[in-house]
Order: structure tokens, then C-alpha cells, then sequence
């Protein structure tokens, strides 16, 4: 049976989200709802703010939905650190150390992380918590060795995320290429991605770094389908995959990449289409041009499954 991504019952979107009726409105425990988390963006790529319901429009599979809640409140964030240590590392490993901690540094006591450490394999170094010092003392006696398990780190991450407590969750990738180790293959991944109701962001620390989806000789095969399959897939759940230009920038991209998931808007509806098929459907997110601003750039996630009864 294909899991439900980006729906929870209303119970579970109560702690963020805030609608027209009053906050002492009671919601039914079955409620479904579809969740699609929203950044904003100008041409210089800074957050914009400030926007209000009535300026979104939401469709799925081309039909335009009601947005019954709506919230641009920063919300309590589930978090998965993916952390690659594998040999190719090496002295890279510092400069990942340092940019997870500068992103601990955007967490609020409210949010809770987890990390997960993968080299010839994945494993959960650290379970959720909500002390991110846990998460710093176990960097420091982390090495580097072995092959890269990418796709394993996601699995390990996706299933620490069902004992997540925020109905925010997001998985951070830190890697210098791609998989060639893992059990699972790309298109399960893939699959098991678009069924999660969690975004992926990724940031690549390789060298010589052009950009995602971009090649150099200096890069293996491994190495080149690693950024291509990150990008897609951080691109379906609505995050992003960022490649530093040298490694002194990872710090400031892991910053930003906080920064980013505490300045997004959470949409919410309940669908028309009321078939529970388990198929795929597309949803699609327009905002108003308004008249004092610049050209705006959203991004969501593209879509979900539906139930299968």
C-alpha cells in the first residue's frame, strides 16, 4: 500500500498552521489534508515575506483547490543529517563538520534533528533529539574510509523520519559524489521519495565544483550521477541540491539552507478528487505578481501519492 505524502490529519497540522476559523475550532481526526510547504524568492534569490493567503493559488493535476489553512509562521522542524564519510572525503570531512554546526545554529528548541553517518554503509549515529550538542560531540570522532552508501543514507533517514513529532520534516544531504555501495537503487529511492512527505536538500562538497547536474573529467561516473539523482529528487519534494564553488562556502550554504526552511509558507487542502487509486498526482503552486514587487519564484513540492485502499 503507497503511503500518503504531504497528508496528515488535522490534528497534526494544528501546531502550525492557522486558518480563517478561530484557534478553538475543533478538527476531525480523519481530516485529510495535503500539506505543500512554499519558499518564495526574488531574482536575487532573498525570501520574500510577507505574503498573505488570497496571493497563492493551488492546483492538483490541473484543478484549482481551496487553500483551507495557511501559515507563514516559523514551525517546529524535524531534521535528518546525512553526513558522507566515505574515503573520498578525507580533509573535507572538517569543512562538513563545521557546516552542520553552523546549521545546529538555525535550529529553535522546538525542532529536533537526528544524524546518520554512511561510508561502506549507512548507519543512525544519533536518533532524534532535541539537544543538537549531541550531534556535535558525535562529529568530533567521526572518520573518513570506505565506498559511499548515498542511497542506503537515504533509506535510514526516511525511516528515522517516521518517529519524527514535527509534521515538518526535512533531510539534509552532505556528500563530495555519488553512489557506489548502496543496496538500494536509485529508481527505489526515487520511488520511496515521492511517497514521503519530507523535503531533501543537498550540498555538494566534491572539487573541482561547476554546479548539480553539471560534469567535469576530474569526476568518476559515480561522481557524476551522484548530483544529478540528488538534484532531482530534492527538486520533487521541493528543496534543492547546492554545490559550493570551494569548500570554505559549505558553511554559509548549510547556513542559508536553515535559514531557508525557517522562511517558507505551509499550504494546505483538502483535495476534490476524493478517489483513493494510490496514483501519482501533480500539484502545482502560482503566486500573484504584485504590483511592488519583483518577479517572484516559488517552489513546492510537485507532488504526492494518493491513498490505496
Amino acid at each position: 500500500m503507497r503511503a500518503l505524502v504531504a497528508v496528515f490529519c488535522a490534528c497534526s497540522l494544528a501546531a502550525f498552521a492557522q486558518s480563517d476559523a478561530p484557534a478553538t475550532t475543533a478538527f476531525r481526526a480523519d481530516t485529510t489534508l495535503v500539506l505543500v510547504p512554499v519558499s518564495v524568492t526574488d531574482p536575487s534569490n532573498r525570501y520574500v515575506l510577507g505574503l498573505e493567503k488570497q496571493d497563492f493559488h493551488l492546483f492538483e493535476d490541473d484543478v484549482p483547490q481551496t487553500i483551507t489553512h495557511f501559515s507563514s509562521e516559523d514551525a517546529p522542524l524535524s531534521i535528518g543529517l546525512l553526513v558522507d564519510t566515505s574515503g573520498s572525503m578525507g580533509a573535507k570531512l572538517d569543512t562538513s563538520r563545521r557546516a552542520i554546526v553552523e546549521f545546529l545554529k538555525t535550529l529553535n528548541a522546538s525542532d529536533e534533528a537526528f544524524l546518520v553517518e554512511f561510508s561502506d554503509q549507512a548507519d543512525l549515529a544519533v536518533s532524534l533529539t532535541s539537544h543538537s550538542s549531541d550531534i556535535e560531540n558525535k562529529l568530533t570522532s567521526i572518520n573518513s574510509g570506505g565506498l559511499t552508501a548515498l542511497l542506503d543514507a537515504v533509506h535510514v533517514g526516511l525511516q528515522e523520519m517516521k518517529r519524527a513529532k514535527n509534521p515538518r520534516k526535512a533531510l539534509l544531504i552532505i556528500s563530495d559524489g555519488g553512489d557506489n555501495n548502496s543496496r538500494y537503487t536509485s529508481t527505489q529511492i526515487a520511488d520511496l521519495v515521492r511517497e514521503a512527505d519530507v523535503q531533501i536538500y543537498a550540498m555538494g562538497v566534491f572539487e573541482p565544483v561547476l554546479s548539480f547536474g553539471l560534469t567535469t573529467a576530474r569526476l568518476t561516473t559515480a561522481e557524476m550521477s551522484g548530483p544529478k539523482l540528488l538534484s532531482e529528487i530534492a527538486e520533487q519534494t521541493g528543496g534543492r541540491a547546492l554545490a559550493a564553488n570551494n569548500l570554505r562556502e559549505l558553511p554559509g550554504i548549510a547556513e542559508r539552507i536553515g535559514i531557508e526552511l525557517r522562511n517558507q509558507y505551509v499550504l494546505a487542502y483538502s483535495p476534490t478528487n476524493k478517489g483513493r487509486d494510490g496514483k501519482y498526482r501533480k500539484v502545482q503552486v502560482k503566486v500573484d505578481q504584485l504590483k511592488a514587487l519583483p518577479a517572484l519564484k516559488a517552489r513546492w513540492r510537485l507532488g504526492y501519492f494518493a491513498p490505496n485502499d
